[in-house]
């Protein structure tokens, strides 16, 4: 593939390209995946995805596979013990949101509200469609972003920006902001139906 047949972003990091063309975009609805990539595109707050996904495996490591039950039981050892390892981003405040980010996803399904049902709301159950033609067309966030982390912050969760809320949305499908010109669009399109 090439940029004229892709979205462009990706460029020539095959880790970056492999993740476009597999990942980016296609609709995930299970509480406990949409959980750990919330948490992190909390990391990537400021900075590149490609500094995340090239540290994911590490971070899937080091975060006990993002299951919010063992992350939640972290207490301040297990935490100073993540900030010493280089392998992650070693951002004690971010670190910190993982753990209180789990507590916070744990009272929501204790509440009995599906964290899946909750996140698909705001685009009221199905992928919004985009038909982008240039990537300086794809906005930073929207109002649906912004509603959502306005009320995921009301929910007690942390580093869940507008702008993080939206870098969200588009990877777990919620929006397809493929171009309409890369080959992804349609396929992207056509799953979240």
């Amino acid at each position: 593939m090439n940029d004229t047949t892709t979205c462009g972003w990706p460029g020539d990091d095959p880790q970056m390209r492999a993740y476009h063309d597999t990942e980016w975009g296609v609709v995930v609805r299970d509480d406990r995946a949409l959980f750990g990539k919330l948490v992190l595109d909390g990391f990537q707050a400021g900075l590149s995805w490609k500094s995340i996904l090239h540290r994911r495996d590490h971070f899937l490591r080091v975060f006990e596979g993002f299951d919010p039950v063992r992350l939640a039981a972290w207490d301040e050892a297990r935490i100073q013990a993540a900030l010493l390892d280089p392998g992650i981003i070693r951002n004690r405040a971010k670190v910190r949101a993982a753990v209180s980010n789990a507590q916070a996803f744990l009272d929501m399904t204790a509440a009995g509200t599906s964290f899946a049902g909750f996140l698909w709301g705001f685009v009221d159950g199905r992928p919004i469609d985009h038909r982008f033609t240039h990537l300086s067309h794809l906005p930073p966030e929207s109002p649906e972003s912004v509603a959502m982390s306005k009320a995921l912050k009301k929910a007690g969760f942390r580093f869940c920006g507008p702008t993080i809320c939206y870098a969200f949305m588009q990877a777990v499908g919620m929006v397809n902001d493929h171009l309409v010109h890369c080959f992804r669009h349609g396929e992207v399109g056509s799953s979240g139906k």
